[in-house]
This record gives C-alpha cells, sequence and structure tokens, in this order.
C-alpha cells in the first residue's frame, strides 16, 4: 500500500522530535499536525504553530484543549513568514506545512506562492543541523501546481549555491494533480 503523503512527513518528523525540542507547524489549519507534535514534544517542548485563517486558529485550539495539550502550543494568528523571527535561527528540529486551503472553509483563501517560498527559506535558518522539514505540496487547486513548483524549485536554487546544506527529497505523486511530499533533512 502506498503510504498517503500526511503520513509519510509524520513518520519523517517522528525519527527526529525528541521530548523537548522546539518544532514549528507553519500551516496550522485544522491542527492535526499541531497535535501530532505536541504528541512529541512532551511536557518541556514548545509547537509554533501559525495561520492566517481565525477559524484554522480556532479549531486548532479546540483540538489541542480537547487533548490537554494547550500548555506545549504557542498560536500564532499570523503569516508563517514570521517563522524565523518567532523560532529563531538554528533551534528548531522540525517544521512541517501543509500548504494549500482549509480544509472545510473558503477554498479560495489560500496559502500564497511569495509567502510560502519566503517562509521555506526562513525554515532552512530555524532548524538545527540534522532537523526536518516537511511539505506536503496540493496541486489539485487553483495555484497548488505554481505553488509546488516555486517551492521545489527555491529549495533546488539554495541547495545548488549551497548557502545552506541539506539534502533535499521530492516524493512523486501517485496519480496527476494528486498531493506530493517535500522532504529536507538538514546537514
Amino acid at each position: 500500500m502506498i503510504e498517503r503523503p500526511t503520513a509519510a512527513a509524520h513518520r519523517v518528523v517522528s525519527e527526529v522530535v525528541k521530548a523537548g525540542d522546539l518544532v514549528v507547524d507553519a500551516t496550522a489549519g485544522n491542527g492535526h499536525d499541531t497535535l501530532f507534535l505536541a504528541g512529541l514534544v512532551g511536557d518541556s517542548g514548545k509547537v509554533l504553530a501559525f495561520d492566517v485563517q481565525q477559524a484554522a486558529i480556532a479549531a486548532t485550539r479546540e483540538r489541542v484543549d480537547a487533548a490537554g495539550l494547550s500548555g506545549r502550543v504557542e498560536m500564532r494568528h499570523e503569516s508563517h513568514g514570521k517563522l524565523l523571527e518567532r523560532a529563531g535561527r538554528g533551534r528548531a528540529s522540525a517544521v512541517m506545512f501543509n500548504l494549500g486551503y482549509l480544509p472545510g472553509a473558503d477554498h479560495a483563501v489560500i496559502t500564497e506562492v511569495g509567502e510560502t517560498v519566503k517562509a521555506v527559506v526562513q525554515a532552512l535558518f530555524a532548524l538545527r543541523s540534522e532537523g526536518v522539514m516537511t511539505i506536503v505540496c496540493y496541486t489539485g487547486h487553483p495555484g497548488g501546481e505554481e505553488e509546488a513548483a516555486a517551492v521545489v524549485a527555491g529549495l533546488k536554487k539554495i541547495r545548488d549555491e549551497g548557502g545552506v546544506r541539506f539534502e533535499l527529497e521530492i516524493g512523486e505523486a501517485v496519480k496527476e494533480k494528486a498531493p506530493f511530499l517535500v522532504v529536507v533533512r538538514k546537514l
């Protein structure tokens, strides 16, 4: 059976994150990744969860509160373009992105290419050595293919220029317009 990109992202992140770590959910959405990360960091760790939509912040807060893990999560009702400023340089063990739109909300409100590329670059600097970034790219909605292409091209350019050392894994979509996973492992 083929592993879903979101499940693969969780597997990859769980191999790196330890109790006490600082981690980032750059796109809180409905809170699934935030809750997953809160479970990994333990009582001494911290999750920074970003989203520009109040509905996403509310849904994430409700999910985390219901699990009794709200003390581990700092909600940020702002763009993930503030990621480096909030997380600090070289401190995060993991950063997760789940691009696209908020399920169950207005599908016209999507992650924006420029802001996403900016946040992905910031995440490279926020990651500690041996940290990991996962980016689930959704290409089946308007703007999704362009965003995915910009993220991949930006990461390849940074890797090839050698400014930040990392390994880049680009998953393949199982069918046209299907989501795929990008994994960055900082060296």
